[in-house]
């Protein structure tokens, strides 16, 4: 991996990641693909002048299940296997851990999963996440960690850095075991800080965990039920204590308007479910906020969802269209709507990088407020 700072305003960057698969201009959103694919879309929706993005999200732990690493390695890794020939970040099953965490049980080793799907037992540990993860042949491998919901008691979290911090050591050392032997050669590795809202123990997690030879840093643990503002507090303190020469991504974040606090306090890589899940139950992001396209106000609407928006759908179909095709569950709707609310958040990441490299990017975080307030 080659990273680049092409510019800085404030805390906001702008800057340049080249995998071996494509070169990423941040900041950036990654649109989740979890089992291989981003809902109602496919490679060739994705490989568009309007979306293009260069990398998307894949999952460790829902790939492992179905329909298995070695089948995605015999297909030529995510790459081959999807169509996608951009980059691919797999997340390592950790938020699983979190959201399954009925059918989970965690010890110092590693965790135990009962899957979903027909209730086998697999237990992930931080070497076979890396495993997984090779046979995918992700562009970035997420390590192994240990997620908890907020609020949490501080033995929890004090539990959960200790354990990621080892996890992370032998994460580190195997991939690099690894790498000298050959496997693994152009794939990176990012390793999680954790602490909950904790400044002590997110301090002492982010140190701990930038002192290894990783190849970025996310912030993960947030989103997790934890108000807004205690979510930005906790990562305008936590970013700096990770290197300036290295990607920042804040895991599963979130609404527009946490992606902009969050670049302004100098996060360089997001994802979230939220534009697609919300385009297929009816709520569509435009520049002066939500459209709930199911509403009556629209049944007879000849507008485009967002007049400002230059998306194939904006440019083609009417609120009215819209609101039919939600209504009649049509599948087409969710093609289209996920088509729409993926460029907003593609776009949104590309005028904040042009507001940095401007070095205007307060007069841009001030429009952007004042056009979902009808200013």
């Amino acid at each position: 991996m080659q990273f680049f700072i092409d510019k800085t305003d404030g805390k906001a960057r702008a800057c340049t990641i080249r995998t071996a698969h494509s070169t990423i201009q941040t900041p950036v959103f990654m649109p989740v693909g979890t089992v291989g694919a981003v809902k109602a879309l496919d490679a060739t929706d994705l490989d568009t002048f309007f979306l293009d993005p260069q990398i998307i999200l894949g999952n460790t732990y829902h790939l492992y299940l179905r329909p298995n690493d070695e089948v995605v390695k015999t297909m030529g890794g995510l790459h081959g296997f999807t169509g996608f020939k951009k980059s691919f970040l797999t997340d390592s099953g950790g938020f699983q851990a979190f959201s399954l965490s009925d059918n989970v049980k965690i010890d110092e080793n590693g965790i135990t999963f009962r899957s979903h799907i027909d209730g086998s037992k697999h237990y992930f540990t931080p070497q076979k996440v890396i495993d997984i993860q090779n046979n995918l042949n992700s562009d970035i491998m997420m390590i192994l960690d240990d997620l908890v919901a907020l609020p949490a008691t501080q033995e929890r979290i004090k539990v959960s850095i200790g354990r990621t911090t080892r996890w992370a050591q032998e994460s580190i050392d195997y991939h690099r075991e690894n790498q000298k032997r050959g496997r693994g050669v152009d794939q990176n590795i990012f390793a999680i800080i954790q602490g909950g809202t904790d400044k002590a123990f997110r301090e002492k997690s982010a140190t701990e965990l930038c002192a290894m030879d990783f190849d970025g840093f996310a912030i993960g643990g947030l989103s997790v039920g934890e108000a807004n503002q205690d979510m930005y507090d906790t990562v305008e303190w936590t970013t700096q204590f990770m290197p300036t020469d290295k990607p920042r991504y804040l895991m599963g974040v979130g609404t527009p308007e946490d992606l902009v606090e969050n670049v302004e306090r100098g996060v360089d890589m997001f994802d979230c479910v939220m534009p697609t899940r919300n385009a297929r139950n009816g709520t569509l992001f435009t520049s002066f906020g939500k459209v709930t396209i199911k509403a009556k106000q629209y049944e007879t609407d000849p507008l485009p969802i967002d007049p400002e928006c230059n998306c194939m759908v904006c440019q083609n179909y009417s609120r009215a269209y819209l609101r039919h095709l939600f209504r009649s569950r049509e599948i087409t709707y969710f093609r289209l709507a996920t088509i729409h609310n993926l460029y907003y958040y593609l776009n949104l990441m590309k005028q904040m990088r042009e507001a940095i490299l401007e070095n205007r990017f307060d007069e841009f975080r001030a429009e952007f407020y004042a056009k979902r307030k009808g200013e």
